[in-house]
């Protein structure tokens, strides 16, 4: 499958959407629910057109089935980062929209692997990004601090979320990482990726 060819659109409209999220957090640190929300939604009516048989998707084997749970995982998948203060939600629902149109376009199993791998590349790319800013900075025990400071608070209150003040001025505190560049960048490529040389979907 040629990642390239317009009749994968979907996967094309997917990798340009990532991209513009992944602009727009790092111009201005959010990913605003003007983008997500219909981006989720779009990917669930497409999941719906194909699995009633519409013409939108000339490739692909997903359905409405694939794209809900995709979107979930990638709700799972952010949450607990979310939850102790390292992202933001509209990287989280950024991750949930990818998961909606990649779960709309192949079979659940191909897709969940998709939204996993690509979220993990995301990560791993944003962790290289955040040491080379705290090399940069040379803010080592600074951030070193912050971490442990939120583990701890994360221990000490047993809420899993960013609910106490202690965890939310940590936080406020630490130096922002735009993660929708590397989310954007984990995603675009795997996609790419599989596409290419992964065997995944129709028209190998």
């Amino acid at each position: 499958m040629d990642l390239l060819k317009l009749e994968n659109w979907p996967l094309l409209f997917i990798c340009a959407a990532m991209i513009a999220s992944g602009v727009i957090d790092w111009w201005i640190h959010k990913v605003p629910n003007r983008l997500t929300f219909p981006l989720i939604l779009s990917g669930w009516a497409l999941g719906l057109v194909h699995t009633f048989g519409g013409r939108l998707l000339e490739r692909g084997t997903g359905d409405i089935g694939s794209s809900f749970v995709c979107t979930l995982l990638g709700f799972a998948l952010m949450y607990p980062i979310y939850a102790l203060g390292m992202m933001g939600g509209g990287d989280g629902k950024m991750v949930m929209a990818f998961g909606a149109w990649v779960g709309a376009f192949f079979r659940l199993q191909e897709a969940v692997e998709i939204v996993f791998f690509a979220f993990a590349i995301g990560v791993v790319v944003g962790g290289i990004l955040a040491l080379i800013m705290i090399i940069a900075r040379g803010n080592y025990r600074e951030n070193l601090a912050n971490t442990r400071a939120l583990l701890l608070s994360f221990v000490s209150s047993g809420r899993f979320d960013q609910g106490t003040e202690k965890r939310k001025a940590i936080v406020a505190t630490g130096h922002k990482l735009a993660y929708g560049v590397p989310l954007c960048i984990g995603f675009v490529a795997y996609l790419y990726y599989v596409t290419q040389f992964g065997g995944h979907g129709l028209g190998n």
